[in-house]
């Protein structure tokens, strides 16, 4: 049995998605072969896209944005503006046909839209493989309705309505959740997540800035420390080396514990009263799974912004803005226990903590039919 997942470079969450879906599976005894679509393509390629995407997103998020924003109003039957990507990716899908052939996979997953439109084009060719698409956002984003697949993993049925209006059967619709790590499925009591960390139980505001450092995590954690209120301060600056760097250098009367790229969020997550945090998919799923409420901040324009509107609306995170700034959202939650009690309740009917094994499951059923 066997499961090719195909990703891209750009950004952190399509990557993280597939890998902890295929833990999932090679536990499972299922083989299964994570390829970056673009990479095995062509590497130059793929460099170019992931650097494009970085300095898009971080250093001109209004142009992305406004990208975005243009791709996700333009109607189906008319992306003239677009047409290019229709003919890179019918090009592109004749790279991957070797591939295909040789590994010969029982199911395809696909991590981004990218790779979901070329196998749409392999598909067109008579090229027949069992296929799941993964959403890794709360939004559909533009291009999922050129594609045509299996199924269609949402992050909840709340967003059934809008891919139903960009053509997509609701019969292909799979509310799993966006996967995240089973680990984040159990939880710890306050107290017992800060023994582990050995930090001091009290409480304590947990500020992300996601796998890239985006976001103007140094104003925030400036602002926080202003405040006449007793907690700490947990940061995590991902891999942005100089974020860390300035934040260990800065004069804070709090106390702040600084870290890099950490492979226990899950427990930093236990140890929070709430978490500061950039709105992207992954991070707000786990976040959900853990039910630590969500004071969101500084969306990258584009899928970010689709993620501010769903989790709010939505009753699970609070929004950061000029006229709102942070300190005013943290002392709000730190005085409204009936807030936190609705909160708490709105991410327990939204969160979807075993999204994971009950995607992987599924995949073994598709395989065993």
């Amino acid at each position: 049995m066997k499961v090719l997942v195909l990703s891209v470079t750009a950004g952190y969450g399509h990557h993280q998605a597939a890998n902890v879906l295929i833990e999932y599976l090679e536990d499972k005894g299922i083989d299964c072969k994570l390829v970056d679509t673009f990479e095995y393509i062509n590497p130059i390629l793929s460099e170019s896209i992931a650097k494009g995407y970085l300095i898009s997103t971080k250093f001109t998020p209004a142009v992305y944005g406004k990208f975005y924003r243009l791709a996700d109003k333009e109607e189906k039957e008319d992306r003239s503006e677009f047409s290019m990507v229709k003919l890179t990716n019918s090009i592109l899908s004749k790279k991957l046909d070797d591939l295909l052939l040789d590994y010969n996979p029982d199911v395809i997953v696909c991590t981004h839209v990218f790779p979901a439109q070329i196998i749409t084009q392999i598909r067109k060719k008579g090229m027949y493989y069992k296929t799941i698409g993964i959403i890794t956002d709360f939004t559909v984003h533009p291009f999922w309705e050129e594609t045509d697949i299996d199924y269609y993993v949402t992050a909840s049925t709340q967003l059934h309505y809008q891919a139903m209006k960009k053509g997509i059967d609701s019969s292909k619709l799979l509310p799993m959740g966006i996967p995240i790590h089973r680990k984040f499925a159990r939880k710890l009591e306050h107290t017992e997540a800060r023994h582990l960390l050995n930090i001091e139980d009290k409480t304590t505001i947990l500020v992300m800035s996601g796998s890239m450092g985006y976001g103007n995590v140094k104003e925030n954690i400036m602002r926080l420390n202003r405040m006449n209120m007793d907690f700490q301060i947990i940061s995590v600056c991902g891999n942005n080396k100089t974020l860390r760097e300035q934040i260990d250098n800065m004069e804070i009367k709090k106390t702040i514990y600084n870290f890099g790229f950490v492979n226990n969020i899950d427990v930093l997550m236990d140890a929070s009263d709430c978490i500061v945090t950039k709105p992207g998919g992954l991070t707000s799923s786990e976040a959900l799974a853990k039910e630590i409420p969500m004071i969101l901040s500084h969306p990258i324009p584009g899928q970010e912004e689709r993620n501010v509107e769903f989790l709010v609306n939505n009753g699970v995170a609070m929004y950061t803005s000029e006229t709102y700034p942070i300190d005013e959202a943290v002392y709000q939650f730190l005085n409204s226990k009936w807030r936190v009690d609705i909160i708490k309740k709105a991410m327990r009917e939204i969160g979807k903590p075993h999204s994971t094994v009950n995607l992987g499951n599924f995949i073994i059923n598709m395989i065993n039919e």
